[in-house]
């Protein structure tokens, strides 16, 4: 079911296929708009300061159904919970953003998640399946249903992860010990905790005269896609394209960035490191303190 809807320029948790442990938290919280760059043209941020892993209470609940797939009474104390990971591609199809999702061998068709992709204004163009030794792969090709192209809001891009993570909180409770997320919206907290110091690495090296390759892996949370591009694109780098990857309790991502059509120099590399260092590893302080 659908986590949020876009509308216009905000992203809105008031539609009623919200699970109600969001719309109990958040109300009819829509995210307030900051200009930034994404790829060549203005895109607006959302201000997801209220959406913390911190600030977000337990939901309660004991749902024990699964998205066409196994059921939560067929695994064992024994089974070992498989790793939930969330692909998001802008790299590998020029037409179409691809999504895909793995958690180990329990995923079925996903209807229900591509229904939520369609609650999102969004087509589901191809999607296929494959099988290797980590699991079973769900991946989907999407697109703008309003303009038949790939997506490219980072607001947008965000509520499409976040509504993936909540059909697995949703249908697969147990994923929420190995998910972020899980601290706000699961059943079962996570069992560990990531030490967001040790958990971030950044490095940034040159893809050819006119892009560089920026990579970031770092404790994950919800925001943290729309975040990372704003700390990016307010030193006027431009985020060309990229992969954003959620593997369990971290965030792993991929970006082509440029300055002026051209690869960062090496100043404007440790200028950048040193804002996302500083961003990802701050304690989240809530402003109304000061």
């Amino acid at each position: 079911m659908a986590m949020a809807s876009a509308s216009g320029s905000a992203l809105c948790f008031t539609d009623a296929s919200t699970p109600r442990a969001i719309r109990r938290e958040f109300g009819a919280l829509c995210f307030a708009p900051r200009k930034a760059t994404f790829g060549f043209v203005d895109k607006t941020l959302m201000n997801l300061d209220r959406l913390r892993l911190s600030g977000l209470k337990p939901r309660a609940s004991n749902a024990t159904a699964v998205e066409n797939g196994k059921q939560d009474g067929s695994a064992t104390d024994s089974d070992k919970v498989p790793t939930p990971v969330v692909i998001i591609d802008q790299d590998s199809d020029p037409d179409a953003t691809v999504l895909e999702v793995t958690f180990g061998d329990r995923l079925g068709a996903l209807l229900d998640t591509m229904n939520a992709l369609k609650n999102l204004g969004l087509n589901v163009v191809k999607a296929n399946v494959y099988l290797d030794s980590s699991g079973k792969h769900n991946k989907f090709a999407i697109t703008r249903a309003d303009s038949g192209r790939k997506v490219e809001d980072p607001e947008l891009l965000e509520a499409i992860r976040l509504t993936v993570i909540n059909n697995l909180l949703e249908f697969h409770p147990e994923s929420s010990s190995q998910l972020a997320m899980g601290a706000a919206f699961g059943v079962l907290p996570p069992t560990e905790q990531v030490d967001v110091d040790i958990a971030t690495h950044i490095s940034i090296v040159d893809d050819g005269q006119d892009r560089s390759l920026l990579y970031i892996e770092t404790a994950d949370r919800p925001g943290l896609l729309v975040e990372l591009v704003k700390i990016i694109t307010d030193i006027s780098v431009a985020v060309e394209s990229g992969e954003f990857d959620t593997e369990g309790l971290l965030a792993k991502v991929k970006f082509h960035v440029s300055y002026r059509n051209q690869a960062l120099i090496k100043p404007l590399q440790q200028v950048l490191a040193n804002s996302l260092r500083y961003f990802l590893r701050r304690p989240a302080t809530d402003e109304s303190s000061f």
